[in-house]
């Protein structure tokens, strides 16, 4: 029996502008929108289409750990802005900037199956010309995070149908352990008020970003 699902691809003018910022001396190219819209794929097809001219760093790796929250009273807040270092994710943005000929940075990643962020997990190699870095925060407006964006070449916001959205995201708190029930219910209280701070960053991006559901094809939006 065939499989019939369709890849995702990249449509020629995104791909275009992806080989340009690839093209020359270490570039960071920064992919931002709400919980669930699939920023973590993209970022995984756009490495993919570049090879070893590209690496991923994702934001959340910058997590605080979970015995951190509790020691803060946040943990049925997890993921919103204050639940992060984000003054550590920017000092990061900026050694990459930096990033020395001979040197290699060893970034954070985030494991979802355990729910902590792992140091040292993400080794980013001084060849590499382009870092695409993913998450929610990206555009904040706000000490620290202001000093993540101006780290930042350029910043995409992936833009997602709302109702796709919430589905996928559901759908990932069941695979991680909640029941459907509790997942709608931390969306709800968590995942959703934090989505509204993200969108209302969305006109500080250089881009936007869809994919057609038809052609499964990424593209700027104009």
């Amino acid at each position: 029996m065939s499989d019939n699902t369709q890849v995702p691809c990249l449509h020629p003018e995104l791909l275009q502008r992806l080989h340009a910022l690839s093209a020359g001396p270490r570039r960071l190219l920064g992919l931002v929108a709400p919980p669930g819209a699939g920023k973590s794929t993209l970022a995984a097809l756009l490495v993919q289409a570049l090879g070893q001219r590209a690496q991923a760093v994702p934001m959340d790796g910058f997590h605080l750990a979970q015995i951190e929250l509790l020691r803060l009273g946040r943990t049925q807040r997890k993921g919103a802005p204050d639940t992060f270092d984000a003054a550590g994710y920017a000092a990061l943005l900026q050694r990459l900037r930096h990033q020395g000929h001979d040197e290699v940075v060893y970034a954070p990643d985030f494991r979802r199956e355990i729910e902590e962020p792992v140091a040292g997990a993400l080794p980013v190699f001084p060849h590499t010309p382009l870092v695409i870095t993913e998450g929610n925060y990206l555009l904040l407006d706000e000490s620290p995070w202001q000093a993540a964006a101006a780290a930042l070449d350029e910043v995409w916001y992936l833009q997602v149908d709302s109702a796709l959205r919430l589905e996928r995201l559901a759908a990932r708190h069941v695979q991680f352990g909640r029941s459907r029930e509790a997942a709608l219910d931390w969306i709800a209280q968590s995942d959703e008020p934090n989505a509204r701070r993200v969108e209302a960053s969305m006109h500080r991006a250089h881009r936007r970003v869809s994919c057609d559901e038809t052609s499964q094809t990424y593209h700027f939006l104009a």
